[in-house]
């Protein structure tokens, strides 16, 4: 899910990152860097995933780019495929966008329609 849709930022697309302590039996805060200083750093256990360590594996770290309303604006890159889905009475041109922070795992299928009017530079 986009952060455009959810309208808020979503904390499983940013990390890894350490917690310091534990709040309660279900909350951690987290050590999160000044640029994130904006944001709430406790999260429930929920939200979090446990890191499991791979010496061969270097995590890459990008910066986001958050504005003043704690907003992220999601750029995406390129049309990796295309699909059309057929309703009872109508058919719905489905293309899937790769976002700029995301693998290809997290690509999404969005309306062509949208997408033209949007991002007419992709087409």
């Amino acid at each position: 899910m986009s952060f455009i849709k959810k309208g808020k930022l979503a904390p499983r697309f940013i990390g890894p990152f350490e917690f310091f302590e534990s709040v309660g039996t279900v909350a951690y805060r987290l050590a999160l860097p000044p640029s994130l200083a904006d944001v709430h750093n406790v999260f429930h256990v929920s939200m979090l995933r446990k890191y499991q360590p791979n010496p061969s594996y270097v995590l890459q770290w990008e910066t986001l780019e958050l504005r003043t309303d704690m907003g992220f604006k999601e750029i995406p890159i390129q049309i990796l495929d295309r699909r059309i889905k057929q309703l009872r009475n109508k058919t719905i041109t489905l293309v899937k966008v790769l976002w700029q922070y995301h693998g290809l795992e997290e690509a999404t299928w969005e309306r062509e329609e949208d997408m033209k009017a949007m991002y007419p530079h992709l087409f």
